[in-house]
């Protein structure tokens, strides 16, 4: 079986203790209990993990870099496995960094305008942490943040493309690609729970030139330099 996502791999792992679960990139399998380890996961299930150790502080720092006088940071919270173990880690960072942290609660689409009407006037960026939710909804949240001019940072360029300022996450190609690696393996013999659980090593930064004008920001040539790909229209 293969799997994309925490929850299908959770309902993947409660249906079936016998055939081989590959991963084509869930949040944190260790931290969310679906596996024993990373370099040894037991068990019939290994693949691929979109977690990185650092990967929180570098979408922080490159907001921080774009947004200088970031000072209030609202991070949008849903009820999603790995964007609560996301929002606990960037709190410990975003506080260790001096920054005024406030969270944003979403569980519906429907808290999604309130939600946004508290920010108002009170936060100089907005960190999105990823979900189902999150993605179904992006054009609107981008379209809110923007109406409220607040810089936005997201996992994936789905949301840059909706009009969000910028993205940081791996690159869902490779990872697809390695997932692919791990189920010829189990295929010639190999046991899943001898695979380790691989994390990701290519990383996608996108920023929405468009979305920065708009909100009356100048990227830096050091960021641009960075970037993976920059929308301009």
């Amino acid at each position: 079986m293969v799997t994309g996502g925490t929850l299908a791999l959770k309902a993947a792992k409660q249906a079936t203790a016998v055939i081989p679960i590959v991963s084509t990139g869930s949040g944190d399998p260790l931290g969310t209990g679906l596996v024993a380890s990373l370099a040894r996961p037991g068990g019939n299930l290994t693949g691929m993990s979109m977690q990185s150790n650092d990967i929180q502080s570098k979408r922080l720092e490159l907001l921080r870099e774009a947004v200088p006088r970031l000072h209030r940071l609202a991070i949008a919270n849903v009820d999603f496995p790995d964007a609560v173990l996301d929002m606990r880690q960037l709190q410990v960072l975003a506080t260790g960094l001096g920054l005024d942290v406030s969270t944003l609660q979403i569980r519906i689409a429907e808290d999604i305008a309130p939600a946004f009407a508290m920010l108002r006037d009170r936060h100089d960026g907005l960190y999105v942490c990823g979900d189902p939710l999150v993605t179904t909804n992006r054009v609107r949240i981008a379209a809110l943040a923007l109406g409220l001019h607040l810089p936005t940072t997201y996992n994936f360029r789905e949301h840059v493309d909706a009009g969000g300022l910028m993205s940081y996450g791996p690159n869902m190609g490779d990872l697809h690609r390695r997932a692919a690696e791990i189920v010829d393996k189990i295929l010639r013999g190999a046991k899943p729970a001898d695979i380790p659980v691989e994390q990701p090593n290519t990383f996608d930064f996108v920023i929405n030139l468009k979305t920065a004008k708009a909100l009356g920001l100048t990227i830096s040539d050091k960021l641009l330099t960075l970037a993976n790909a920059v929308i301009e229209d």
